[in-house]
């Protein structure tokens, strides 16, 4: 009789049994400004954003392969190789900051970094504005922006864009919006021992993960020489705190941590485990959990090609 009466409420009254989880499915849409989101996107893979014409924002972000490169640190202009690892673009408008030491506080501010790193594209946006003066963006700005071409007007779409990029209705988002049947049962499994081990400690919300900074290594030396926020803020407490990433598409995105350190998602888990939770793992318990972040996997875009 009581089960009925739970039943009872449940779908007569529409709760909600995951209500409280950690964790939030994606929203299945953005709100965007499509003439602003369109021209983002033409900048986005064009190469004329760099020095000289051979990198564009998609060259580190491949939106068919995970929204990054599947590099341990990206390549850009003359061959330079970078020293930490491209993190997805996918998403990327769910975080509470960007880069990895979260020095933009937004997409548009994270925008212009790129564009004028030396090794990355190497240019200024002073050059950068007469080239694209010169060419059929002048007439494309003007019709969107009273002031024409600007490095706020430039930043500012393709932020646009890449409010577009989000990846929904994966198979756990669908779960937490009540179909039992979304995910596998060693995928369920995964899901409570990731929420029993700790994990779900850091990588929790819309994003799971994305929305604070952790210190990488807290229960070991993790051998990192990178020292993450310190960089940014130059404070000793900020040593090795890097912004906690996204799971997202996690399965698509390796190699793994600000260093790539590792293609092999099982190893990921286990060195999660070992430096962060300070906790034990068996192989079973890792080939749970990594089932279940399979899970998160969500459907690409549509025409996200030039």
């Amino acid at each position: 009789m009581k089960l009925q009466l739970i039943l009872f409420f449940i779908l007569f009254l529409n709760i909600d049994l995951f209500a409280h989880e950690p964790i939030e499915p994606l929203p299945k849409n953005v709100q965007v400004d499509a003439r602003k989101a369109a021209l983002g996107k033409k900048l986005f893979f064009d190469t004329m954003l760099s020095r000289d014409n051979t990198i564009s924002c998609a060259t580190c972000h491949n939106l068919r392969e995970g929204g990054d490169d599947n590099l341990r640190f990206s390549f850009g202009i003359h061959g330079q190789e970078g020293t930490i690892n491209s993190p997805t673009v996918y998403n990327a408008v769910f975080n509470f900051r960007q880069f990895w030491d979260g020095r933009a506080v937004d997409l548009q501010d994270q925008a212009g970094g790129p564009i004028e790193n030396p090794v990355e594209m190497g240019f200024t946006f002073k050059e950068l504005i007469k080239r694209l003066q010169k060419s059929s963006y002048k007439k494309e700005f003007d019709a969107i922006y009273k002031d024409g071409i600007t490095k706020a007007n430039i930043t500012d779409a393709i932020a646009e864009y890449e409010k577009t990029l989000i990846t929904p209705n994966a198979p756990f988002d669908r779960y937490l919006r009540g179909d039992k049947t979304a995910i596998t049962q060693e995928q369920k499994e995964g899901y409570e021992l990731f929420k029993a081990k700790g994990c779900v400690s850091c990588h929790h919300g819309i994003n799971v993960g994305g929305n604070l900074y952790n210190k990488f290594g807290i229960f070991e030396d993790s051998n990192s020489s990178n020292l993450g926020r310190y960089n940014v803020t130059h404070k000793d407490r900020d040593k090795h705190y890097f912004k906690v990433p996204s799971l997202r598409n996690i399965a698509q995105t390796a190699p793994y941590f600000h260093d790539g350190r590792t293609y092999d998602l099982d190893a990921a888990v286990y060195t999660m485990a070992k430096y962060q939770l300070g906790r034990k793992i068996t192989p079973q318990e890792v080939a749970k959990i990594v089932a279940f972040l399979h899970s998160l996997n969500g459907e690409l875009p549509k025409d996200i090609e030039p």
